[in-house]
């Protein structure tokens, strides 16, 4: 890395890092005095009432970190335009959190609400108009393919991540080591002005994780599910796609939400409907392990994958992602039969 960009990657990564640590604990102020707050509900692990307010101060702090970078780090013209797209669709979150954090929004607006997000940044070219070929070179899009294949993994990000926030500290955790790979992948690709990205995103998930690990003093609420989804998605378009790294990082959650979603419809129920105890979490707490275990353990299944995403290239990488599925599934399977079971707690 050049020296003259470690400054900025410094500034970035500490203000992040500082932002967040400071603008948590007033959001959960906040949060309480308007009456955001989540309530326990059946099916879910949350045992008392919690401000569910978190979000809006990562997007907060987020957006202070990169603000600082703009007048003197050097980037190339078009970044701004695709800068522009990401700022503007985080923005339109804002509005859609606060309706849910309001009136609870059911499962349809907020899916139409996600479009026009995605939307947005589309429409600034953030788009998948290629994908590096296992085998060398590039599969390239045209624009009426990249549209769709664009919105669908906008689309599946934001659920994944909107899943996986089930358990105190699990979503901040898991989006910071995937931002961290994403950053390394980065710099490796020698995107310098890119990797400030995922870095300020590293720094406001470290500096939420104090307030949202077991037990958890405050939630991110879907304003925080929502960015994190759309940002992890934003950073695998931007300075070219990285589609393959983001989804091995992501592997557990992605193969989790794919799993319960078909087992809801073929069930005749609504994907969207929670309180089942169906997500990879809740059944890690019904074969007997503690909160803190479970979050443990699926940092560490995110951290191995993250390794293999970041240190695997080419066709080899092709043949660990499939691996990683078959045993993603396998695993799932097998907790899901011991949960059926019983078993005492650890």
């Amino acid at each position: 890395m050049p020296h003259q960009f470690i400054k900025f990657f410094v500034l970035v990564f500490v203000v992040a890092l500082g932002a967040s640590l400071l603008l948590v604990p007033l959001a959960r102020a906040l949060g309480r005095r308007l009456g955001f707050i989540d309530q326990p509900r059946p099916g879910e692990v949350q045992r008392r009432p919690i401000a569910r307010t978190g979000g809006y101060a990562i997007l907060a702090a987020f957006a202070l970190a990169l603000l600082v970078t703009l007048p003197g780090f050097p980037r190339f013209p078009s970044e701004y335009h695709h800068l522009l797209g990401f700022g503007l669709g985080a923005l339109a979150i804002v509005p859609l959190a606060l309706l849910d954090d309001w009136r609870r929004l059911g499962p349809l607006p907020q899916f139409f609400g996600q479009i026009v997000v995605a939307a947005i940044a589309m429409s600034f070219g953030v788009l998948i108009t290629n994908v590096a070929n296992p085998f060398g070179g590039l599969i390239s899009f045209p624009l009426a393919l990249a549209i769709p294949i664009t919105l669908f993994w906008y689309l599946g990000m934001i659920n994944t991540l909107n899943f996986l926030d089930t358990m105190d500290g699990l979503t901040a955790g898991v989006t910071l080591i995937a931002a961290g790979a994403l950053f390394l992948r980065t710099l490796d690709l020698g995107q310098y002005s890119i990797a400030l990205l995922p870095l300020a995103l590293v720094g406001v998930c470290l500096g939420f994780l104090p307030y949202n690990l077991p037990p958890a003093r405050v939630f991110m609420g879907t304003s925080g599910s929502m960015f994190l989804g759309y940002a992890l998605a934003t950073l695998a378009i931007i300075g070219g796609a990285k589609v393959g790294t983001t989804l091995m990082v992501l592997g557990v959650p992605i193969v989790d939400t794919a799993l319960v979603i078909a087992q809801r419809t073929l069930a005749g129920r609504s994907p969207f409907q929670g309180g089942d105890g169906a997500h990879l979490p809740h059944r890690m707490l019904a074969i007997g392990l503690r909160q803190p275990r479970v979050v443990l353990s699926l940092y560490t299944l995110t951290l191995v994958l993250a390794y293999l995403a970041w240190s695997l290239h080419g066709v080899v990488k092709l043949y660990a992602l499939g691996a990683t599925v078959l045993a993603l599934a396998a695993i799932l399977a097998v907790i899901a039969y011991r949960a059926q079971v019983g078993h005492k707690p650890l």
